[in-house]
């Protein structure tokens, strides 16, 4: 099921927005084969594979590839593929043997996606670095802060996500189509620091004209406007204000109360205005603004913690969350009315599927046996295969 029902893409198992480009990928119907190493990889403290979610509605096969045997296996599922997604720093990948003229002397239509932080050339292109490094070079870090504070890290989700795996989702797919046209395949570079920088495009524009300053918190959209921000409620809990465009502002202002206020939040300093909307906000849990602004163009909406977002009423309504194996995460998206994409798989554990999808994707049963019994899909696999002989 969805858009991508019949396109087939073998991934090379990795950390980030490889495994994420490859979930949106297969969350939209693609037939992805993950290749995992016998010795599992990672960041951060261990964790369940079910709960390792960029890694769902995808098969897992291990395949050793500093064996001929692996090499040869993986070219073979190449071979069969519309694209590749691989995120290892360059030169690793040719190293092996299966870099991008070795895979496109073996199928000229592959489209080869490369994920890296700095790209595949330039100073940097070997030089180790995470998420903050690129979008340090991009400019995104420094224009995220307050106003007299140090930049303030977005989470991954500007470089290795949005700069990242949509990027290269996007190059991947591009790449199909112009390959299904012309018969021939390409190479996908995509960097995170180019990606993060193409996100701040709109606000390059502005910087150049004069409409956004260098100093962080001084703009509208980093919170350097009073409008644009959160608050506050007796709770402690916060809400978010964006009414940008003055007729939504009124809007708000009407319903906080504050219509007949002298001067009027316009006129005062943007300082002035918080501190009013702060004490203001301070007089009500963000339950009680939330019935009070309801269903009112004022650009509001509170602000949920990851156990509350599931459960409001707009997301449950939407769908915009589901639960897999037992564990509450975002549905996929966006959706289709001619195509819709099926319910997400748990994510499988390392070599899972080693059988069942090489079967699928070509190998006959006895090669499979052997290439288990020689070790080259793992130890755990050799044995089993061992015993049952």
């Amino acid at each position: 099921m969805g858009p991508l029902a019949g396109v087939r893409i073998v991934e090379f198992g990795g950390i980030g927005p490889g495994p994420m480009c490859a979930m949106l990928l297969a969350d939209l119907g693609a037939d992805i084969i993950r290749i995992d190493r016998p010795v599992p990889g990672g960041l951060g403290t261990p964790r369940p594979d079910r709960y390792n979610l960029l890694n769902r509605s995808r098969r897992s096969v291990i395949l050793d590839l500093k064996r001929p045997e692996g090499i040869d296996a993986a070219l073979r599922l190449i071979e069969r593929a519309d694209a590749l997604v691989e995120g290892f720093r360059p030169g690793t990948m040719e190293r092996l043997g299966i870099g991008p003229q070795a895979c496109l002397e073996r199928n000229a239509r592959l489209v080869y996606g490369r994920m890296t932080g700095w790209g595949q050339d330039g100073p940097l292109a070997m030089v180790a670095g995470h998420d903050l490094n690129y979008i340090s070079l991009s400019g995104v870090l420094h224009s995220i802060g307050r106003k007299g504070g140090a930049p303030t890290p977005p989470l991954v989700l500007t470089g290795d996500y949005g700069g990242g795996a949509l990027y290269l989702a996007l190059g991947v797919l591009s790449g199909v189509i112009a390959a299904r046209e012309s018969g021939k395949g390409q190479v996908v570079d995509a960097a995170m620091v180019d990606g993060s920088a193409s996100l701040m495009t709109s606000y390059y524009g502005q910087y150049a004209c004069g409409l956004h300053h260098d100093e962080r918190g001084t703009n509208v959209t980093d919170g350097g406007v009073y409008y644009w921000d959160v608050y506050q409620c007796a709770d402690d809990c916060y809400v978010s204000i964006a009414p940008i465009e003055p007729k939504f502002r009124a809007v708000l202002i009407e319903k906080l109360g504050l219509a007949d206020l002298d001067p009027p939040l316009d006129a005062m300093t943007h300082d002035e205005a918080r501190d009013t909307l702060r004490a203001v906000f301070r007089k009500k849990t963000r339950d009680e603004w939330c019935a009070q602004m309801a269903g009112a163009d004022a650009c509001f909406a509170p602000v949920l913690s990851l156990g509350e977002a599931p459960l409001h009423p707009h997301n449950r309504a939407r769908g915009t969350f589901i639960k897999v194996d037992g564990i509450v995460q975002p549905a996929p998206a966006p959706r289709f009315t001619g195509t819709p994409t099926a319910l997400p798989t748990a994510p499988e554990s390392p070599g899972a599927s080693t059988a069942i999808a090489l079967a699928q994707w070509g190998f006959d049963e006895a090669e499979i046996a052997r290439l288990g019994a020689d070790g080259v899909f793992g130890p755990a696999f050799a044995a089993g295969a061992s015993a049952a002989r």
